[in-house]
């Protein structure tokens, strides 16, 4: 079936929601941030053989934030590397589906997971290809944000223009939150797109939820390759948990799956309202005819994100605090806790 990119990135989140939920797996909320971004580039932009895995021409992607691969799963799985039937077995005993982005499955180049190696080897790809004087194809990378604290994605990024790697589009699912927090609180990061230019890059910064956008930015790229020997980022800006809101932007559901009663009927009665004509529900064709609701203390809007519970004021560079003997003192926010 050939999906248009709406339809695949609906596919997606409906597939990752069963997914997660089925497993027990983590990283919806990075999932749903990048879905859009994965839509567009295999519905529309990357050209690739589902008969043929390892046709010499295809272009290269690896997804460097391998935490969420289930977005690769399910869209190899729609554009017909293997049965979709097999997403069930995500993250199960013996499963193809590790947690983490696995080359076992045909259609995946890399096996990735631990952060800030995906760049890197997608240089390597892309530096052998114009040795080799082959210009047949591309190479991909698919970033995190909170992966650029890693120093080994700035070793790459000048490895990519010294060695001129126009054949490189690497794309940052900047959806502003990493881990337990968001990535300001976390270290700060911004500016972005100002740190990818002064490492010689071509930066474009979009909407990455939006696939008017994310067509326009990478048809661009490709217009401009001959033009220019520099590589490509674009910083797409998602929104993470994007598509279900009580997940949308709650640091929770990095980890969190989608639990039996109100998280998983709510998750599944929200992407239903957002169903793309054309598309199937092959999980709850008709959704849920009766979806369990949150009970009162189920708090599915609070706030999880780690400054908020545990370090309110985190991540002022220093504070002043009244010393036992009545004088002031510079003090890093740390050691006030620990007093």
């Amino acid at each position: 079936m050939k999906w248009n990119s709406e339809q695949l990135a609906w596919l997606i989140r409906r597939h990752a929601v069963e997914m997660t939920h089925l497993s027990g797996g983590s990283h919806i909320g990075a999932i749903l941030s990048v879905a859009d971004i994965v839509a567009v580039l295999y519905a529309d932009v990357m050209h690739y053989r589902p008969e043929e895995p390892d046709w010499q021409e295809r272009d290269r992607f690896i997804l460097s934030k391998g935490h969420a691969g289930a977005s690769i799963y399910a869209a190899l799985a729609e554009v017909g590397f293997f049965p979709t039937e097999e997403l069930k077995t995500h993250y199960q005993d013996g499963s193809r589906l590790s947690g983490h982005v696995s080359h076992y499955l045909p259609g995946v180049d890399l096996s990735t997971g631990s952060l800030g190696h995906g760049l890197s080897v997608a240089c390597g790809m892309a530096y052998a290809a114009k040795k080799d004087g082959d210009t047949s194809h591309r190479v991909f990378v698919v970033l995190g944000d909170g992966e650029c604290d890693e120093g080994a994605v700035w070793e790459a990024a000048l490895f990519a223009n010294h060695f001129r790697l126009n054949n490189l589009v690497a794309v940052v699912d900047h959806n502003h939150m990493q881990s337990l927090d968001f990535n300001e609180n976390t270290l700060e990061l911004e500016d972005l797109g100002a740190k990818w230019r002064a490492f010689g890059w071509n930066v474009l910064e979009i909407n990455g939820n939006d696939h008017e956008a994310l067509h326009a930015a990478f048809a661009r790229v490709e217009a401009e390759r001959d033009d220019t020997r520099k590589p490509t980022v674009i910083i797409a800006h998602t929104v993470k948990g994007y598509g279900v809101s009580f997940m949308q932007n709650d640091i929770l559901w990095h980890y969190r799956f989608p639990h039996d009663g109100w998280e998983y009927d709510g998750a599944v009665a929200e992407l239903h309202r957002q169903k793309p004509s054309g598309v199937t529900d092959p999980y709850t064709p008709h959704g849920v005819p009766a979806p369990v609701r949150p009970e009162v203390g189920d708090d599915p809007n609070d706030d999880h994100t780690f400054s908020r519970t545990w370090h309110p004021r985190y991540p002022e560079p220093m504070r002043r605090v009244e010393a036992a003997v009545g004088s002031c003192e510079a003090v890093h926010p740390a050691a006030e806790e620990k007093a």
